[in-house]
């Protein structure tokens, strides 16, 4: 294994949307690309907002997806973990750094309110200045500092930043971007109650992870000056930085849960294969020379490249994704599809859906139906005609079908009830030579014996192969549906 390391590190304070899972799925293709090793770690100092739920969701979103990480919950390395951050801060590893850039003078105890510091960014606007932190107690002697504790005041510790000069990041997809150093201030490293702030937290865990690449959504981009300069001020090597273009809807604002589905798991629950998702969220700000866009997991590994990621936004489109899922199940055997369904009903608590229906015929009817397949979830509404006791006919059909002609109609499937009822071969091509045969013995097009048929034992006028159909149907099933229909329609 190569020294690649890159880390996926969401925090649990709701569900993992797609923009979390480009995230994770670029670094794990370029972790499997070089051969190197790709990390999750739970980044969860946000102790409002996170919770265990979230963690289940992430992990359960992540196996789905078969992003399986090398280390991570549930795959811990003793020399890196643990790999949830607050159990790195009860271990007093953030506390550490801390002592050590206070010692250095780089960092310092700030005891100003969050109305205060409100107030200091207010004024700093009003003068047409940078909203920021003044620096009120950056240069507090010890004496100042105790009388503030005193008053029962709490500190946060800020970082001491340089008031000049930039800041340059040679970012692996944006190419060198500069930050001008004035616009930034003391930020906090670690709250009062001792939990570290993002910043802070992730320069110390990538380092003593040995996180060689960050390859992150530039909605990070702001972050990362602060970053650097943490990490030159604890004389750490910098790990080398991407940000991946942001991913817009289709109004041209940033992704969100009015564009649809927030969770990945949601895209689960509708029926979406994985792989269609992973082929279709690598589309997203990467693409190969020759625009590919059909993908095996195996060909994303081989091919990817951050030298191929794109510094411009990337839309989302529902129909381009859904498209791409009918061609990973078209890609698949009748037999995969079947197994994948049985699945998704588990998942989806749906198994009572076709509690009573036999498991054979399903296999033949979904093998029928298989190129029409967009969605699992659509497979009960494609075939559940084939398991019904009366057939549940569709009003437009009966319509342009059975009305419209009802003599040629009623005439067509009188006729086919006695012959189909004397039919030896009821295979499909025996079948679609009955069917022919009568068009001509009664001068008619085929369509006016056809569509007759399709509807009467089907409901519908659109469906799989007729005479397919038929043949999974059986004769018996096909003469009671037909007579029943006569019955109904033509008596």
């Amino acid at each position: 294994m190569s020294n690649i390391r890159v880390r996926f590190a969401p925090s649990p304070t709701g569900d993992l949307h797609i923009g979390g899972v480009r995230t994770a799925l670029f670094n794990w293709l370029f972790a499997k690309n070089k051969g190197g090793a790709f990390i999750l770690r739970i980044e969860d100092t946000d102790e409002a907002r996170s919770t265990d739920e979230s963690v289940k969701v992430i992990l359960d979103a992540m196996k789905w997806l078969e992003l399986n990480w090398d280390e991570g919950p549930g795959n811990e390395v003793a020399k890196y973990a643990p790999y949830y951050q607050m159990q790195r801060k009860e271990q007093g590893i953030y506390q550490k750094y801390i002592d050590e850039l206070i010692a250095k003078d780089l960092a310092y105890p700030c005891y100003c309110t969050a109305e205060e510091v409100e107030e200091m960014r207010k004024r700093a606007q009003a003068e047409k200045q940078p909203p920021k932190y003044d620096g009120s107690c950056s240069h507090l002697t010890k004496e100042q500092r105790k009388e503030k504790e005193a008053q029962g005041r709490s500190a946060v510790i800020r970082f001491r930043m340089p008031k000049g000069g930039v800041t340059i990041l040679n970012d692996l997809i944006r190419g060198k971007v500069e930050f001008d150093n004035s616009l930034l201030d003391d930020f906090v490293l670690m709250k009062a109650n001792g939990v570290p702030t993002y910043n802070f937290a992730c320069v110390i865990d990538d380092h003593l992870m040995e996180i060689s690449h960050v390859l992150r959504g530039d909605d990070h981009i702001s972050n990362t000056p602060r970053q650097i300069h943490i990490y030159n001020a604890l004389g750490w090597v910098l790990p080398e930085f991407g940000h991946m273009a942001m991913i817009l809807g289709s109004d041209g604002a940033r992704l969100s849960k009015r564009h649809g589905h927030t969770s990945v798991l949601e895209y689960r629950k509708e029926g979406y294969l994985y792989e269609a998702l992973i082929n279709y969220l690598a589309l997203l700000g990467w693409s190969t020379e020759d625009s590919q866009q059909l993908f095996t997991i195996d060909e994303l590994k081989e091919k990817f490249s951050v030298e191929r990621c794109g510094s411009s936004p990337s839309t989302f489109d529902p129909m381009k994704l859904l498209w791409l899922n009918g061609e990973k199940i078209r890609a698949k055997t009748p037999r995969q599809i079947y197994d994948l369904f049985m699945d998704w009903l588990k998942y989806t608590n749906n198994e009572t859906i076709i509690e009573n229906w036999d498991k054979g015929l399903l296999k033949q009817a979904m093998a029928l139906e298989h190129d029409k397949i967009k969605l699992l979830k659509d497979i009960p509404s494609l075939v559940d005609f084939f398991f019904v006791k009366d057939v549940i006919f569709d009003d437009e059909a009966v319509k342009k079908v059975f009305e419209k002609s009802k003599d040629t109609a009623g005439l067509v499937l009188k006729e086919s009830a006695q012959r189909l009822q004397d039919q030896p071969d009821f295979s499909a091509d025996a079948l679609e030579k009955y069917a022919r045969d009568l068009a001509t013995e009664k001068g008619l097009g085929t369509g006016k014996v056809f569509h007759p048929v399709r509807v009467a034992i089907s409901g519908r006028t659109q469906g799989p192969s007729l005479f397919h159909m038929m043949e999974v149907m059986g004769k018996d099933e096909v003469v009671r549906r037909i007579n029943a229909c006569i019955q109904k329609y033509f008596s």
